[in-house]
């Protein structure tokens, strides 16, 4: 019998994380396999560790949870419950209910005939017009730079195989972009659309500052393009450049000298100096990347877990394991 794991990454989901809980083992009670839920509480500051303790004191061995020492993020969080799940299909969702667990039935099917990644994308009914529209621009627009292929309305929301999971485990960079891994790893892939659900309880985490951080990673996650791109305009307005002196001699020669255009010369030295501070900050970004690299500092600290596996806290400095209370 296939043994699935279901990762659920939660920060702040005190009002949620009890109906979540309800609702995925009602719907895995009547699927034909072993299971284990796998949270990971990303430094909650609400009472969300409290509600796992509840639950793997209820569930025992069909639970299992990790605490971080701080909050480390979405990206850590999805690691450390892949690092934790011992399944042969692993599915990744969200604790909020927007990932829909009567799903998980469909993506076994789907596993079954052979696939590796099954991806729920969701259609975006319900959302913001103006957030549906940026969106759509924003990935017509990455797609024509990055290395990989990232497809509007996919989230982490998948099942995977255990091979592309081990596949995803052998990835040790410090600066994660699951939505770009995902891709990069490739394997045998399927994806089904679904509708759109909200948010059972609580607030979303995505403000717009969050997504455009988000979106900036994806940009530079997985390519070069964005240098090269500063290379080509340094190129374009040195040519420029040259051709203005050019002119100007030129102009010197036949006409005589005359004063200066103050208007352009503000416009020229303010227009190149914000070209350079954006191709400074371009650089930076990626030497900053590099920097984190280079530190090789874990990705997570865990303070607290049931149920952990030895891999888990191979990742960190002093791991902790306690039982449930």
């Amino acid at each position: 019998m296939t043994k699935l794991s279901v990762v659920v990454p939660c920060y702040n989901e005190e009002a949620v994380i009890d109906s979540f809980d309800t609702e995925i083992r009602r719907v895995l009670d009547a699927l034909p396999v072993d299971y284990e839920v796998c949270y990971v509480d990303d430094g909650s500051r609400d009472g969300t560790l409290g509600r796992l303790r509840a639950i793997a004191a209820r569930h025992g061995e069909q639970t299992r949870y990790v605490s971080f020492s701080r909050n480390f993020g979405k990206e850590a969080g999805m690691l450390a419950g892949l690092r934790e799940a011992t399944g042969d299909a692993v599915v990744i969702m969200d604790a909020d209910l927007q990932h829909p667990p009567e799903l998980i039935g469909k993506m076994l099917d789907l596993y079954a005939l052979g696939h590796d990644q099954i991806i729920a994308r969701r259609n975006r009914e319900g959302d913001k017009k103006v957030r549906s529209a940026l969106s759509s621009l924003y990935y017509r627009a990455v797609n024509s730079w990055v290395d990989v292929e990232l497809t509007d309305g996919v989230g982490d929301f998948r099942l995977l195989s255990r091979q592309a999971v081990d596949a995803l485990l052998s990835l040790p960079e410090y600066n994660r972009f699951s939505k770009g891994l995902f891709s990069w790893v490739g394997f045998d892939t399927v994806t089904f659309d679904y509708q759109n659900a909200q948010r059972e309880a609580g607030e979303t985490k995505w403000r717009f500052g969050a997504l455009l951080n988000y979106a900036m990673d994806g940009l530079i996650s997985f390519n070069n393009r964005p240098l090269r791109a500063a290379i080509w305009t340094g190129a374009i307005l040195t040519a420029l450049g040259a051709l203005y002196t050019l002119w100007i001699v030129i102009a010197a020669l036949t006409t005589g000298i005359k004063t200066p255009g103050y208007t352009t010369l503000v416009a020229i030295i303010v227009g190149l100096g914000g070209v350079q501070m954006t191709m400074l900050g371009l650089i930076g970004e990626y030497i900053g990347r590099i920097y984190y690299e280079t530190k090789r500092r874990p990705h997570f600290l865990v303070k607290e877990s049931h149920g952990a596996e030895a891999r888990t806290g191979a990742a960190l400095s002093a791991p902790a394991e306690t039982d449930a209370r």
